[in-house]
């Protein structure tokens, strides 16, 4: 399949790999026919561009968005034309989701939109929720967000009907259990924490604990049990070193621009981790 260099993320999210590509890229498998990205931030996807892809994230409006784009691209650009950048407007629409029972109502394209204005018009691109699953990121006050980018979202879309993406929203594990053979998995899950008073855990209601990252490890295990090829990136803590004892690990610096404190954005240690040469 020719690749499309418009095809790209649409969202900026937390912990996304768009700066880490060019450390990634060559740790590859030579050939990627089946792809299943478990933690489905994109920004490997979109460079791959596989013939097959399982696309889950737990975060169910991030996947509504891709569905919204595989679906009805023309419907969502539409949509968003109707957003402008000003404060008012953002928060009033940041506080759709605080009336359960109106926001229901809502089209999937109306929520896809949603989520695609606040994510360009609200501080620092931060998708964050609040302990009930509300978006409470504040306005970005930014001079000219590009809200309707037309180009990408129509390439995405032109790519997710081209390929066979499955796109679910449902505990990573599970998608796990179910893969055809050959196929490469990429874990980007919410990092473990580089100090007592960090985390990326902000993007879905609930957090990704400790706990959560040893059942992870053990997932990769039964991976790696199968015969299936994973990749999977994490922050360098002795933690997560531990965890992966058993694999190849390779150290690599990215930049982080997503943190709502501005003196803690800048490059951190990270660790790939690979089952395979």
């Amino acid at each position: 399949m020719k690749k499309n260099k418009l095809v790209a993320p649409v969202l900026k999210w937390a912990g996304g790999k768009r700066q880490l590509l060019g450390a990634v890229r060559p740790l590859l498998p030579k050939e990627i026919t089946t792809y299943c990205e478990p933690f489905g931030g994109g920004a490997l996807l979109f460079q791959l561009q596989p013939a097959t892809a399982f696309i889950n994230d737990i975060n169910a409006e991030l996947i509504n968005v891709y569905q919204a784009i595989k679906d009805d691209v023309e419907g969502l650009i539409n949509a968003l034309r109707k957003f402008k950048n000003e404060e008012d407007m953002f928060y009033s629409v940041r506080d759709w989701d605080r009336n359960k029972k109106q926001y229901a109502s809502l089209s999937y394209i109306e929520k896809a939109a949603r989520i695609l204005y606040l994510n360009k018009t609200c501080y620092n691109g931060l998708f964050r929720v609040n302990s009930a699953g509300e978006f409470n990121t504040p306005f970005g006050n930014y001079r000219n967000p590009n809200i309707v980018n037309a180009p990408t979202l129509r390439a995405v879309s032109a790519y997710f009907n081209s390929a066979d993406v499955r796109l679910t929203s449902v505990d990573y594990a599970k998608v796990l259990k179910s893969l055809p053979k050959n196929t490469f998995v990429y874990l980007d899950p919410p990092y473990g924490p580089v100090s007592d008073t960090s985390s990326f855990t902000g993007y879905s209601k609930g957090g990704f604990t400790r706990d959560d990252q040893i059942r992870l490890r053990k997932c990769c295990d039964e991976l790696d049990s199968k015969g299936l090829k994973f990749m999977l990136s994490n922050s360098a803590t002795d933690f997560i070193k531990e965890q992966y004892a058993a694999y190849h690990i390779a150290i690599a610096r990215a930049k982080r621009a997503i943190n709502s404190n501005c003196a803690k954005r800048g490059e951190i240690d990270e660790v790939t981790v690979r089952n395979y040469q």
